[in-house]
C-alpha cells in the first residue's frame, strides 16, 4: 500500500468511529428527557466492550483461517498479536477498520431497547453478540467461509454471480435490525406504549446526530473500497445522493400521509438512505442510488409504523430503518447493479434472476442465523442476571437509577 491509500484507511476508519458518538446524538435525541445519558451510554458502552470483544476473539473469528467451512479459528490472532507485531499496514489497517465496524453494528441495536434494559445486561450482551453473531456474519460474507455456498465456486449456487454487500447490508444493518427486533420482543414493550405519547425530548441532538452519520458514512462506504481508487469515489458519490434524496422520499410520505414534513422525518430519511446504499454503493450508477435512497426513504416512513399494529416495542425504530432499508439494499443489487463489478448486472440491466436470489439468500442465512443466535444469547441473560429494569425504575427514569445522574437539572 502507498502512503496515500494508508492516509485514506486511517481516515476512513476513524470516521467510521465517529459514528458511534454521532449515534449517541441521535438516538438519544429521539429518547425521552429522562433516558438520555442511559441511551447515549449504550453507545459509548459498545464502544468499550466492542474493542474488547474485537480484539480478544471477534477479529480472529472474523478473518482466521476457516474452521469446518463455518468460522475463522477463534483463537487465530488473540489480542492482535500477530497482526501487530507484523508491521504489515494493510494487515493492521483492516484489523482497526474491522473494530470500527464491529462496535457501531452492535450499538445500532440499542435503539430497540430504550428506557428499559438493564446497563449491565446491555454490556454483556454487546460483548457476546460482537464474537458469537456479528463476527461469524462477517467471516461468512467478508471472508472465505459458510458464505462461500453463496459465491461462484460454491455448491449451492455454482457458477452464480455474488453475493455482494461492499461495504454492510447485510453484516451490518440486516444483522442489527433482525437483533434488535429480537431484543425488544425478549424484553416486551414499555410502560405506555401504544397509549401515551413518546416524542423525541431534543430534536435539534436528532438532526446534528444525522448529520455526523451521514459524514462519518463517507467512511463506511468509500473507505469499504480498501483504496483511493474508482470506487472510492464512486461510493462516495452515490452514498451522498441515496441520502439525499431518502430524505425526500420520508417527506414525501409524511405530507401525504400526516400532513406535515418533520424534522425527525428528515433526519430518520438521511439514514434510510444511507443504510441501503450501503451494500449497493459500488454496484450501481447515480440513477440507480436515487432509487435506492428514494424507495429507502419511502419503505422505512411506512415501516416504522408497524411496530404498533403487531405490537413489538422497537423504540427507536431500529427495524424499520435498519432492517427494512438494508433489506431492501441488498436486493437492489440483484435489480439494478450497472455490471461495474466482475461484470454481474442486475435483472433490469440485463443480467438476469440469478444476481437477486443470491442476493435474497444471503440476506435470508443472515437473518436466520442473526435471530436464532440473538435469542440464544438474549434467554441466557434474561434467566441468569436479567434483562429488564424494575416497573418502578422505567417510570422514574432510566438514567438516574442506573448512571445517577440526569442529563438536565430542574429549573431552581
Amino acid at each position: 500500500m502507498d502512503s496515500g491509500n494508508i492516509a485514506w484507511l486511517l481516515t476512513s476508519a476513524s470516521l467510521v468511529l465517529l459514528m458511534t458518538p454521532a449515534l449517541a446524538l441521535f438516538y438519544g435525541g429521539m429518547s425521552r428527557g429522562k433516558s438520555v445519558l442511559n441511551m447515549m451510554m449504550m453507545s459509548f458502552g459498545a464502544m468499550g466492550v466492542g474493542v474488547l470483544a474485537w480484539i480478544t476473539f471477534g477479529y480472529s473469528i472474523s478473518a482466521g483461517d476457516t474452521m469446518n467451512d463455518i468460522i475463522g479459528d477463534p483463537f487465530y490472532d488473540f489480542g492482535l498479536a500477530d497482526t501487530m507485531a507484523s508491521g504489515d499496514a494493510m494487515g493492521i489497517i483492516s484489523a482497526g477498520f474491522g473494530a470500527t465496524f464491529a462496535i457501531i453494528t452492535v450499538a445500532l441495536i440499542s435503539g430497540s431497547v430504550a428506557d428499559r434494559m438493564k446497563f449491565s445486561a446491555w454490556l454483556l450482551f454487546a460483548f457476546l453478540w460482537v464474537i458469537f453473531v456479528y463476527s461469524p456474519v462477517s467471516h461468512w460474507v467478508w471472508g472465505d467461509g459458510f458464505a462461500a455456498l453463496l459465491g461462484p465456486d460454491g455448491p449451492l449456487f455454482e457458477s452464480l454471480p455474488g453475493p455482494y454487500d461492499f461495504a454492510g447490508g447485510t453484516v451490518v444493518h440486516i444483522n442489527a435490525g433482525v437483533a434488535g427486533l429480537v431484543l425488544a420482543l425478549l424484553l416486551g414493550v414499555r410502560k405506555g406504549f401504544g397509549k401515551e405519547p413518546m416524542r423525541p425530548h431534543n430534536l435539534p441532538f436528532v438532526m446534528l446526530g444525522a448529520a455526523l452519520l451521514w459524514f462519518g458514512w463517507f467512511g463506511f462506504n468509500a473507505g469499504s473500497a480498501f483504496a483511493a481508487d474508482g470506487f472510492a469515489a464512486t461510493a462516495w458519490v452515490n452514498t451522498t445522493i441515496a441520502a439525499g434524496i431518502g430524505i425526500l422520499g420520508w417527506l414525501v410520505v409524511e405530507k401525504i400521509r400526516d400532513g406535515k414534513a418533520t424534522s425527525l422525518g428528515a433526519a430518520s430519511g438521511v439514514v434510510a438512505g444511507l443504510v441501503a446504499i450501503t451494500p449497493a454503493c459500488a454496484s450501481v450508477d447515480a440513477f440507480g442510488a436515487a432509487i435506492i435512497g428514494l424507495l429507502a426513504g419511502v419503505l422505512s416512513a411506512l415501516a416504522v409504523g408497524l411496530k404498533y399494529k403487531f405490537g413489538y416495542d422497537d423504540s427507536l425504530d431500529v427495524v424499520g430503518v435498519h432492517l427494512v432499508s438494508g433489506l431492501w439494499g441488498t436486493l437492489a443489487i440483484g435489480l439494478i447493479a450497472n455490471g461495474t463489478i466482475n461484470g454481474d448486472a442486475g435483472l433490469f440491466y440485463g443480467g438476469g434472476i440469478s444476481l437477486l436470489g443470491v442476493q435474497a439468500a444471503a440476506a435470508a442465512v443472515t437473518i436466520v442465523y442473526s435471530a436464532i443466535a440473538t435469542l440464544i444469547i438474549g434467554l441466557a441473560l434474561k434467566y441468569t442476571i436479567g434483562l429488564r429494569v424494575s416497573e418502578e425504575v422505567e417510570i422514574t427514569g432510566i438514567d438516574l437509577a442506573e448512571h445517577g445522574e440526569t442529563a438536565y437539572e430542574e429549573a431552581k
